[in-house]
């Protein structure tokens, strides 16, 4: 199955969720879309529940369906919680820590930075939007690109960076000083109902 590019905002009423991390979405009509509007039936079976929390996080970080379930599996592998090591490897992927450290305002838009070549890691360019950062490692604007308005205009919207990564707006560039804990990922994700999903 290919990476969803329809309307985020009609994803992100029918999940229940800001897909886009603004909100917006969810100001106006903060109810399911179709013609029964906020009047349409709300209970969902426990597959549905599964079903729709793992929808929310895929649609959430941008990643297609192979993709999401060969990192589950690769989440099964290491050592801790398995949703939450999941969540871990999700938040990792470069194009999520660009949208992070505030270079992009949307993770479409850091998606599309990182696969026009316009970022690095350590110093050198990385344009697949899937790699997986590790701690320790910097992540920076490449020196043709810095005058980007579209990142100019990021960095000047944004107003929080995540404790678990350092930025330098003067350099354009920030550190991924460690794996995130549970507290600092979506509270809105129940990964359980993912995992139970997943050993159906």
């Amino acid at each position: 199955m290919a990476r969803y590019t329809g309307p985020v905002w009609k994803k992100s009423r029918r999940l229940g969720i800001s897909l886009s991390g603004t909100g917006k979405e969810l100001d106006k009509r903060p109810y399911a879309p179709g013609q029964h509007g906020p009047n349409q039936r709300k209970k969902l079976s426990e597959y549905g529940l599964q079903l729709q929390e793992k929808q929310k996080l895929r649609f959430m970080y941008g990643v297609n369906e192979r993709q999401f379930s060969n990192l589950f599996n690769k989440a099964a592998k290491l050592k801790g919680v398995h949703g939450e090591n999941f969540m871990i490897l999700l938040e990792s992927r470069l194009d999520n820590l660009v949208y992070r450290l505030g270079l992009a305002r949307t993770r479409r838009q850091a998606r599309q930075l990182v696969n026009h070549g316009h970022i690095t890691v350590d110093g050198s360019r990385v344009d697949i939007p899937s790699y997986s950062v590790k701690p320790g490692q910097t992540i920076g604007v490449r020196e043709k690109s810095q005058k980007l308005s579209i990142i100019a205009e990021a960095i000047e919207a944004n107003t929080f960076v995540p404790e678990y990564l350092t930025f330098d707006a003067d350099k354009l560039e920030g550190t991924y000083s460690r794996y995130p804990e549970r507290t600092e990922l979506p509270a809105e994700i129940n990964e359980a109902f993912i995992v139970e999903w997943y050993s159906r």
